[in-house]
């Protein structure tokens, strides 16, 4: 079970990150691109994917992730944070920043997942 601190946690160890406050929700960007929502009172994020990870997470465990909605050739997942351990969504969210951020911060970071 990971929480909306971990989340939160786990986001800020990324670089170049934005978050702006909505009434009801929080956009998180990296260099104004998007990757991810937070719905805190639903304890629940959507994340920017591949379309086919998409389809891989909500066909695998529908209990935990379902379909945001598809754009430019992305899946969204919004994901259950009471249903997800704190690896797997430091994953996720690396993954999303991954495919907003511009290739010198990819390049810069490599591969190492927020803990």
């Amino acid at each position: 079970m990971t929480g909306i601190a971990d989340f939160l946690e786990l986001v800020g160890q990324l670089d170049e990150v934005q978050l702006t406050e909505y009434s009801r929700y929080t956009k998180l960007e990296v260099s104004a691109r998007t990757f991810g929502y937070l719905w805190q009172p639903t304890r629940t994020v959507g994340l920017k994917q591949t379309l086919a990870e998409q389809a891989a997470l909500v066909g695998e465990r529908p209990d935990v992730f379902e379909v945001q909605f598809t754009a430019g050739g992305f899946g969204w997942v919004v994901v259950h944070l009471d249903h997800v351990d704190r690896d797997e969504l430091a994953e996720l969210t690396f993954e999303a920043w991954r495919l907003s951020a511009p290739a010198a911060l990819v390049q810069a970071r490599e591969d190492r997942l927020p803990r």
